[in-house]
């Protein structure tokens, strides 16, 4: 295993935290959006991340980076209201909510952010790491 693939994984790391922000900041913005049509109401979504192997050495060194595998829709029902009044009602004064979780989204908002914050301190002190061994040959 080459001593710098830990900036591979660290930077496949900080992708997958960055894609998490930024789905959870779409999510929490589009939180109180309304729709008249159950089909086209926004719906929360959420990454999935695989563990990335480069090749077989990597297997046996246990090193491993973070794929995204792509984005996914929740599958929860958005919430139904009735608002007879509200100019975006449907024909049976319904409107449709997003299946957003504020409270859930900003978990996964500090989650991310931590986590992102850890790989930058990853990459630092391997940096520093590095360099302290660049110095030994002076």
């Amino acid at each position: 295993m080459s001593s710098l693939r830990i900036f591979d994984v660290a930077g496949s790391g900080m992708n997958a935290q960055n894609l998490r922000l930024n789905l959870v900041a779409s999510n929490i913005s589009n939180a109180s959006s309304v729709s008249s049509s159950i089909d086209q109401v926004y719906k929360s979504r959420q990454p999935v991340f695989a563990a990335e192997f480069q090749n077989q050495l990597d297997r046996r060194a246990g090193t491993t980076g973070v794929e995204v595998r792509g984005v996914v829709e929740s599958q929860a029902q958005p919430i139904m209201e009735y608002a007879p009044n509200h100019p975006m009602a449907d024909e049976l004064g319904y409107i449709y909510k997003p299946n957003v979780n504020t409270i859930e989204e900003m978990a996964n908002m500090m989650s991310a952010s931590r986590g992102y914050e850890n790989n930058v301190e990853v990459l630092n002190t391997a940096k520093n790491l590095i360099l302290q061994t660049l110095k030994m040959g002076q």
